[in-house]
Parts: structure tokens; sequence; C-alpha cells
């Protein structure tokens, strides 16, 4: 008989009437942190009810994650028991931030004491339920709000008995409200059951234009080997395009053993001087510089002229180790074994990778070798690099990534990862969900107009933007796809268009972009001709055909345009010819909006109807409104959402309009 009596008096005791479920933003139930930069908003989310007609409260409750102390932000109804409200952060590193919602007693009784007053009904036992409500937070509170509670309680008992309209106005006031709500007694609220979790970045994690090249290049004498000297006089010209991020391939000392060729030949010539990635010799590993490249002051140097520009360096980190690495013979437990006695190099078959060799992650000796790829991030982040673009992650453990982004981060919140995997959705979502800061996209694959509405449809949904930031490059040193092939000068010019707008962030390898380099190795292959990982490369950046000026003007154009800086509020618009594609970026007030029609065609003029949304931008339906091409300077009036366009590919294959309602 006793242990029903017992369950209800432990459920009656622990009653917490209210519901809190729904809670947006999180990722994956709360098992990752969502991610933003320093400044932005967080908007929060969650269905909050309780059984009867109680009114209810709800607070937004964030912090610091070291801080102790919560801070509150009232939560509003929206519609249909849907709550939200807001806060920003304003500071690098990982914030918390949880729902709490309770019954509001005092607001429920003065909203039923207004109406029975408007009935004309007898309120004299329901004003002394207010009083001992008063009362009883009189007794919780301290200080200054005990005496004024204590004197409310009087005051309305006295006022109540003279004149029950005035009592009203008594219990309406918005100061006596917030006080009672202060001091309510909280055993019966109700805490989400969670605390989740923001990783705050620089805003340069969010919007960044990225800009590859290869140190060693930079020289006009294909024997001479270019230096971190030679890239400060190259800084220039970078900054002067508009890029702030100048991304170097691996600086490290090459291997001589299996060392590749020209053209990823496998008998090298004694001058070929190898692939970057190829990392180690008896110079050092991946703490160690190039000595050809320079000095550690010289790198800091080239770091210290690119931040007097607005450019910071971002280094290469690929954990894997050339056969002369100082790793393999100082801890040959790092690394595979084969049954013949040798160490197991990368492959990917049926391709061969002889002079890399990849580490070894679950051997019995993992913490230690985890310990020390961490300090790898570590030794360079000492030397204030804050940028790591990371070969292959997908290769590696997950638990590894997430440990030691964690890790790294906790020293330094401004660090930037960027994942470098090109693989299965699931995997690159889940290394941006273990702590990447970007990711590497398909975009240099999607160059149809139903390829690019399916594929950024499908990450710019709000789910997947809480934790996976695009980095968009049209070519890489492993990347020339057959549109830049075979589209000319046209198909370079579009690409470029797509990648700066459809993206925050986005980077090309130069000068090969800028140059229109597209001859690949052979017919069907994704591989430079001479590429710069086998090779030094002599690149004229004052050619006059080069796409210098343009890559300038766009990237000014996303300079002036706060749309073109977020991800969110990209949307997609029909287009009566598949050869056209529309899309639109919105802010979130609305003051800037941009509108991209693009021919997705290298070689012929495409033209068609384009049917806008206009709502999206905020006109009416039979508006009429300006669009003002930023490429050209060239301004046209509009007139509801159904609206002419034509795009020579050889003259410019794309509009960009700012969209402005008329008057």
């Amino acid at each position: 008989m006793n242990a029903p009596t017992t369950v209800i008096r432990e459920a009656v005791q622990s009653l917490r009437r209210v519901v809190i479920e729904g809670v947006q933003p999180q990722v994956d139930a709360g098992r990752f942190p969502i991610k933003r930069t320093v400044g932005d908003k967080v908007q929060v989310r969650g269905d909050i009810y309780a059984d009867g007609h109680d009114l209810l409260r709800a607070v937004l409750l964030y912090k610091r994650e070291q801080e102790k102390t919560w801070t509150e932000r009232e939560m509003r109804l929206i519609n249909n028991d849907r709550w939200g409200a807001e806060f920003a952060v304003e500071e690098l590193g990982r914030y918390i931030y949880s729902l709490a919602a309770w019954v509001d007693e005092w607001g429920s009784w003065s909203a039923g004491l207004r109406k029975k007053v408007d009935a004309a009904q007898d309120v004299s036992i329901d004003v002394l339920v207010g009083v001992e409500l008063l009362q009883a937070a009189a007794r919780r509170a301290h200080g200054a709000d005990a005496k004024k509670l204590t004197d409310a309680a009087a005051r309305l008992k006295d006022v109540a008995a003279r004149d029950q309209v005035a009592a009203v106005k008594l219990v309406g006031d918005i100061e006596l409200a917030a006080m009672v709500n202060r001091n309510r007694g909280r055993d019966a609220d109700t805490r989400y059951e969670q605390e989740l979790a923001i990783v705050v970045d620089p805003v340069r994690a969010r919007f960044s234009t990225w800009y590859e090249m290869f140190p060693r290049s930079v020289t006009t004498d294909p024997k001479r080997h270019g230096t971190f000297r030679d890239c400060i006089d190259r800084l220039g010209y970078i900054a002067g395009m508009g890029f702030d991020v100048l991304y170097l391939p691996p600086v490290h000392p090459i291997g001589m053993t299996e060392r590749k060729g020209k053209n990823n030949s496998t008998t090298p010539a004694p001058s070929d001087i190898g692939s970057p990635w190829a990392i180690g010799g008896k110079e050092g590993g991946h703490k160690a510089i190039h000595p050809q490249l320079g000095t550690l002051e010289d790198l800091k140097a080239l770091q210290k002229a690119a931040r007097e520009l607005g450019i910071e360096i971002a280094l290469d980190i690929a954990f894997q180790s050339s056969p002369d690495h100082p790793y393999v013979k100082e801890h040959r437990e790092w690394f595979k074994m084969r049954p013949d006695g040798t160490v197991q190099y990368a492959e990917n078959p049926p391709k061969k990778y002889q002079d890399i060799y990849p580490f070894h992650f679950e051997s019995e000796h993992s913490r230690e070798l985890w310990e020390e790829l961490k300090s790898v991030f570590v030794y360079w982040a000492e030397q204030g690099i804050r940028i790591f673009r990371v070969d292959n992650p997908h290769t590696k453990p997950f638990a590894f990534w997430e440990w030691a982004i964690a890790e790294v981060k906790r020293a330094y919140p401004d660090a930037i990862f960027l994942s470098e995997a090109f693989t299965r959705p699931k995997v690159m979502y889940q290394l941006a969900k273990l702590g990447f800061t970007q990711s590497y996209t398909y975009f240099a694959w999607k160059n149809s107009s139903y390829e690019l509405q399916e594929y950024f449809t499908e990450i710019s949904e709000s789910g997947v933007l809480e934790f996976f930031r695009p980095n968009l490059w049209p070519n890489t040193p492993d990347i020339l796809n057959e549109y830049l092939q075979k589209g000319g000068r046209p198909a370079f010019v579009t690409r470029l268009i797509l990648a700066a707008t459809l993206g925050a962030s986005y980077g090309i390898y130069g000068p090969a972009f800028e140059l229109c380099e597209s001859r690949p190795v052979r017919e069907g292959s994704e591989e430079y001709l001479d590429s710069e990982k086998y090779q030094i490369r002599i690149w004229d950046i004052n050619n006059p055909n080069s796409l210098r000026d343009l890559i300038t003007h766009v990237n000014g154009i996303r300079q002036s345009s706060p749309a073109l800086q977020q991800n969110l509020g990209l949307t997609f618009h029909p287009v009566d010819n598949d050869q056209l594609v529309a899309y639109s970026k919105v802010t979130e007030d609305g003051t800037d909006q941009i509108l991209v029609v693009a021919n997705v065609d290298p070689r012929n003029v495409q033209a068609g109807f384009v049917s806008v949304d206009v709502e999206e931008l905020g006109m009416g339906v039979d508006e009429s409104y300006q669009v003002h091409d930023l490429l050209t300077d060239v301004r046209y009036v509009w007139h509801g959402s159904r609206n002419y366009v034509q795009l020579n590919p050889t003259v410019l294959p794309a509009h960009i309009f700012r969209v402005r309602a008329i008057g």
C-alpha cells in the first residue's frame, strides 16, 4: 500500500508542469557545438508549454564556458507555443546556453483579476491571493526588494478595499511584476535537460578570401628556388586583388628517398625538387623549414609584412612523412610495418605514393603520436600562425581530430582549421562537427545549373550551416576539372563569379587561375601538365590577359556587400533556360540584397526569363525596382517577378545585381 503513495508523493514534490522541447539551434541533439563568429547574434527557439491555462515565463540562459554565472534573456512567445530570444557572442572561445521556464503565478493571477474586475465581479477574496503571493515573494527576497514587496502587499490590501480598479492598476505595474518574478520560488522551474555549446571563431572564419601560392615558384629563374623574402615582394599583388588569406603548401624539408620527378615521374632527375607533401629530410620534419625557402625569421618577416596589408598566412599541415623524416628513424613504432619489414607507404589503389608514409594512429603508441602531432599545431601557433589548411583529414581517426582541435583552440581560440576532405558527404560533415572551422566542398565538380542548385540548397540549409562552413575553390593544385580545361577564359570567369557569390569564403590556386592555366597532364586527368607540385613554375603575373583586374573588382564587390559575407539567405530563382542559374543573397535585416544571374555555358550566348521571388527580396508582386549590375555599373528597371536576361560568355557571363526599391 505504501509504494503507490510514495510514488505519488515524490511526483508531487518534484512536479514541474512546464515542458521544454524542440530547442534550436543544436547539432545532433547537442552532441556537437554550433558555430558562430565574434559579434554574431544567436537566435534560440524552443517549444514551451504546460497543462492548463496559466501564463508561462521563460528565459534564455547563456555564459562563457569558464564563467560561473549565467546571464538571462527574457524569452517571448512567437506563436503556437514557440518561444524565442537572442544574445550576442562578443568573445572568442566557447559559450554555453540553455533554457528555463516556469508557471507565472503572479502574471496568471493578475490577468484573471483584471478580467473579473472588467466583468464587475467581486474580487475581495482574489485580492487576498495576490497579497499572499507578494508576502511569499517578500520572505524570499533580500534588501530593497524585501521592503518593496512587503509595502506592495500592504498597499494592495488597502487599495483593494476601497477601489478595485485602482487595485488592478497597481498589480499591473511592470516593475512590481519583475520583482515578484525575481523572487519567486524556483523549485518548480523546468530547466532544459541539456547545456548546449557554441564555438565562437574570428570573423575571418565566416568571411575570407584565400589565395594559394607555392613560394618556391615566386622567382623569375626556373633554376633559382623562390624564398619567403621573394614572397614579401609578391604581397602587394595579392593584397591588391583583395585577398586576405595567403595559403602556402607545406614549407618543410622534402625527402630524397623515392622523390617524385616532374609530372609525378617515379624516375626523377638529380635536379628535381620533389613534392612539398613528402615532408621531412635530414634538415628536420614538421617543425622545420625547407632551407631554400629561408629561415623562421624570414617566415615571420613575411607574416609581419602580410598583416600590414590585412593578410593572414595559412600553412598546410599534412600528417604524413617522407621516408627520410626524423620520425621514421626515431619512432618506427608510429608507422605500420609490412610483412617484409618495410614501412607501409601511402596508397589509393591503383595509385601508389612511395614518397609518403602515413602515420599509424591506432598503434600501441598512439598516445605519444597524438601528442606529438598536436604539438605541431601548437608549435606553429606559437610562431604566430593561426590558420591551418589540413591535408586529407578524412584518412585520420575522427577521435583524433575532435581531441586535437579542441586542445589547440583551448589555448588559441582564434585558430582556424580548413578541412581538405574530398570524400563522402557524411564524412565531410562529421569532420566539420568535430571542430574543423571551414571545409572544402564539391563545388569544383558542380558545373550545371541543376547541380549547383541541388548542392547549394543542401549545404545552405539551416541545420547544415550550424556546423558546416563551405570554402569554395574552382581550382587547386590537384583539381583542374574538365570545365576549366575546355571552357577557355569564359569558364574561369564564370567559376570565379560563382565561387565569390555563392560562398562567403572562397579561394583560388594562383597564379594558375588568374592566368587561366588549363593544360592537363593527359586527356581525362585533372592533374596539371608541369604541375607545381613537382617543379618550379615561372608565372608572368603581368600578362595583359590575366583575370587580375576582374578578380580585384569581384573581391571589391564582396567587401562592399554584407549579403555576400554570409552563407545565410541564399535563395535560387527559376529560369526558363537550364543554361542559366539565378540566386539571391539577402541580409537578415533586408538592407543588402544581391541577385546573381550566370550563364554556365562557356561557349554560347544564353537568354531567358528569370522568375524572381520578389517577396524574398522585399518587393511587392507588381512593384518596379532597380537592379544595378555591380560588374558593369549599368542599371535596369525591372517590374514584377518575370524579367529577361541575355548573357554572352565571351563578354561577361554573369550579372551581380544590387536590388533596390525605386523611391
